[in-house]
């Protein structure tokens, strides 16, 4: 397995998985197109036509290793938790959801955002939370 790492911009980011799965039960949609590659698409036109995104970058990466939960991103930013959320229908909505949890995220302290702001369509799609470099979370 041959990986490169190619820079980006040391900030708040959601970086999409670009090759998950369409669903639980099918790779492709119905035109042959990954998941991975549609909630991508969704999330760089979301923040491209809505100036509330301006704090928060999309980028993407093949494959976040979470296979099974489909439609997977990753949110994270210098000194904070990060997270993985996925099981994501990939439309607009999602995308939706995805960025607006992602302007909390980019204004806490340390990556953590009050229940009482988190969007409907992220609760339940938390996968995995981890520590920033050099630090643990209590």
């Amino acid at each position: 397995f041959l990986m490169t790492l190619t820079p980006v911009e040391n900030g708040a980011a959601v970086v999409a998985c670009s090759t998950c799965r369409f669903s639980a039960d099918a790779r492709d949609d119905e035109t042959g197109m990954r998941g991975g590659a549609r909630l991508a698409g969704a999330l760089h036109a979301l923040k491209s036509s809505d100036p509330r995104y301006v704090s928060v970058a999309v980028q993407e990466m093949p494959c976040l290793f979470a296979c099974k939960d489909f439609c997977t991103v990753h949110l994270r930013a210098p000194g904070k938790v990060s997270y993985v959320l996925g099981r994501y229908t990939p439309e607009e909505a999602a995308a939706r959801a995805i960025l607006d949890y992602a302007v909390h995220y980019a204004a806490s302290e340390h990556g953590r955002v009050p229940f009482a702001d988190w969007p409907e369509g992220v609760k339940g799609h938390f996968i995995t939370r981890s520590p920033p470099e050099g630090f643990v979370a209590e």
